[in-house]
């Protein structure tokens, strides 16, 4: 390999990493990065769909718990933020909207049905 080549290929991953670093110190979960994970729960708890979806909180909610036994992740404990959009479709889009930008959760889980997403 050329010089050149070796000087550009050894200068971009130095770049990367800095950038990489730069933005993990900048991320809206490093303020949370030392105590917990926040998880999004969207599932419906209340209208026609709480019938099949409260069993799916559940589920996200004892799937957390175990996780949590276990040591967590990356030595984290996760958090949920769970939320009710009522089986209101449009509704699923604006509380997905809060735990993002209000809540700040990591990730979303939810959305079970296609109307919804």
């Amino acid at each position: 390999m050329s010089q050149r080549r070796t000087f550009m290929k050894r200068a971009m991953s130095v770049a990367g990493a800095m950038g990489l670093s730069g933005w993990l110190a900048m991320s809206p979960l490093s303020a949370q990065a030392a105590e917990t994970i926040k998880i999004g729960v969207l599932h419906s708890l209340s209208g026609t769909m709480a019938i099949s979806e409260t069993v799916l909180k559940d589920v996200t909610l004892m799937a957390i718990d175990e996780i949590n036994a276990k040591g967590g992740v990356l030595g984290k404990k996760l958090e949920a933020v769970v939320v009710d959009p009522a089986s209101n479709w449009p509704l699923f889009a604006e509380k997905a909207r809060q735990l993002l930008t209000q809540d700040k959760v990591a990730v979303v889980f939810g959305c079970w049905t296609s109307v919804s997403r």
